[in-house]
């Protein structure tokens, strides 16, 4: 995009509030069936099934559920990371099948056990967003967690998107440090961008 930071930090700000409203409006047992779509959907990408280690994000809110994916990866043999804040970085620690999650007063559960994963660690990265759009951009919810993740993860691995298809935009607005997403998953389509 052409536009100065600051325009861009604005118009994302804009954007931000639009896609909360229009997906908090979509009624629960509809987010249910869209999500399950999304699911399928993410589980028949072949990077998905090469994976040995995942980041998954765990949902709150409106966020389309990721209860049910964390099942399957850790049922498929997946070494499986949920992301969680220390002294205002997003790190990334190993979850196994009855381990305990911390409430957090920012909406997602964290894991009780914080011992880091590095990044370069990850093969599979997916990445929650308040929209997407088919160039790979991402808005996520302003704290830039996930872009200061990304940065410090392997090239190679591979960056997923995931939501619903009204989450799917023509232009997300981009600042220098926003890192992309190589495929987005909607109960729609996939979208696959590319590493390139």
């Amino acid at each position: 995009m052409t536009d100065a930071p600051s325009d861009a930090a604005a118009a994302k700000a804009e954007l931000r509030s639009a896609m909360r409203a229009a997906r908090a409006a979509v009624p629960e047992p509809e987010r249910v069936r869209m999500a399950a779509v999304a699911e399928e959907a993410l589980f028949e990408l072949p990077e998905v099934a090469s994976a040995r280690t995942v980041l998954l994000f765990y949902a709150f809110g409106s966020e389309i559920p990721t209860f049910t994916m964390r099942e399957r990866f850790l049922e498929g043999g997946a070494r499986l990371l949920l992301p969680f804040l220390a002294h205002g970085a997003m790190e990334a620690a190993e979850v196994l099948p009855g381990d305990a999650l911390a409430r957090t007063t920012y909406g997602p559960r964290e894991p009780a056990s914080r011992v880091a994963v590095a990044p370069d660690e990850v093969d599979l990265v997916v990445t929650p967003g308040l929209a997407f759009d088919r160039a790979g951009r991402r808005l996520g919810y302003g704290g830039g967690h996930y872009d200061r993740f990304l940065s410090r993860a392997r090239p190679e691995a591979t960056r997923v998107g995931v939501g619903f298809a009204l989450q799917l935009v023509d232009e997300v607005p981009e600042e220098p440090e926003d890192q992309r997403v190589h495929v987005v998953v909607t109960d729609q389509e996939t979208v696959v961008v590319g590493k390139g």
